[in-house]
């Protein structure tokens, strides 16, 4: 059975008092729950099931890298102000438990991966651990000691980038808000409905757009390891990574760029991937010595303003694969 995390009062789960019932969020002064998320593609994915009821505001900004992400105090005052915090989970936010702790306040905490598993790599990728990642970069050992600040552990959390993983997203949300705000339940059931029927028409897209590609082609190259949900479900190949990690901000080595420069030749990858937000110029020293093109301005980790190429959630996706299969043809 999947869970929704819910935690009122932060510094009880530093007391392990998980086992106590939350009571409903307390209300803003004009009636209506404050309603944060973590980043703005999944504020967007809970404004979908808020509705018109809640307005949900994201703390990063459009733009951000999360993996870059350091909580300004500001950021911690506007969680304890709070009534409900929404995160992705999966350990993808590394800076949770240290800012719950410093931010006191009631917001309910929820998890919108909760109940999912981290995927498991296909036997033809490549598989690195942080020791692997950091071989024979002695040199970068005091540069390799920040970018653990956010090491998302063993796991894999760009869940999200799979749509049919987004519907647990939509449930976890629903379940968080209807516990949080009782009077709405109805309300938030309603537009979760309506919003897994467009991520079932969503997901059916991509894979009819997908077919349109032969197999041998689908085969990506990224800046970090991000697309395995997406690969997992439409088969695609993740032949390599620049940066062998799921976190952006990890090293890499001479000797992985050396091997990435050989898998790209052999593997027959025309691009190398990199998502925006993210700082190409890795990407296309390697692209230059492999001889393939850069492709930088894929969405995956914020979403757009309004008039961009990318306002929503859904957008962000459409937008994606046809930048992907684009580059792939």
């Amino acid at each position: 059975m999947k869970k929704v995390i819910i935690t009122v009062g932060m510094f009880l789960i530093f007391f392990g008092l998980a086992a106590c019932q939350p009571a409903p969020a307390p209300q803003a002064e004009n009636g209506a729950m404050r309603v944060m998320a973590a980043e703005t593609f999944l504020a967007d994915i809970a404004q979908q099931v808020a509705g018109e009821r809640v307005t949900v505001e994201a703390l990063m900004p459009l733009g951000m890298d999360p993996h870059a992400f350091q909580p300004t105090p500001w950021d911690v005052t506007r969680i304890a102000e709070s009534d409900v915090f929404i995160v992705n989970g999966g350990g993808f936010e590394g800076w949770l438990d240290e800012v719950l702790n410093n931010a006191g306040g009631n917001a309910a905490v929820i998890e919108a991966s909760a109940g999912l598993t981290s995927r498991t790599p296909d036997p033809s990728e490549e598989v690195h651990t942080e020791e692997e990642v950091h071989e024979g970069e002695e040199a970068h050992e005091h540069e390799g000691e920040e970018a653990h600040e956010h090491d998302h552990g063993e796991g894999d959390p760009h869940f999200w980038l799979d749509p049919l993983n987004v519907i647990v997203y939509v449930e976890n949300i629903r379940d968080g808000l209807s516990q949080a705000d009782p009077q709405g339940k109805e309300t938030y059931a309603q537009n979760a409905a309506a919003y897994i029927e467009a991520l079932r028409a969503l997901d059916a897209d991509i894979r009819a757009q997908v077919e349109t590609i032969s197999p041998e082609r689908r085969v990506l190259v990224t800046n970090h390891e991000s697309f395995g949900y997406f690969a997992d479900r439409y088969g695609f190949t993740v032949a390599g990574a620049v940066i062998p990690s799921a976190n952006s901000s990890a090293e890499t080595s001479a000797k992985q760029l050396s091997t990435l420069i050989d898998v790209i030749r052999t593997s027959g990858a025309p691009a190398i991937f990199v998502e925006t937000g993210a700082n190409p110029k890795l990407a296309e020293q390697i692209a230059a010595d492999a001889g393939v093109k850069v492709v930088t301005n894929l969405y995956t980790h914020s979403i757009t303003e309004a008039n961009g190429e990318a306002p929503s959630y859904l957008a962000m996706m459409r937008h994606n694969i046809a930048v992907i299969l684009d580059a792939l043809r």
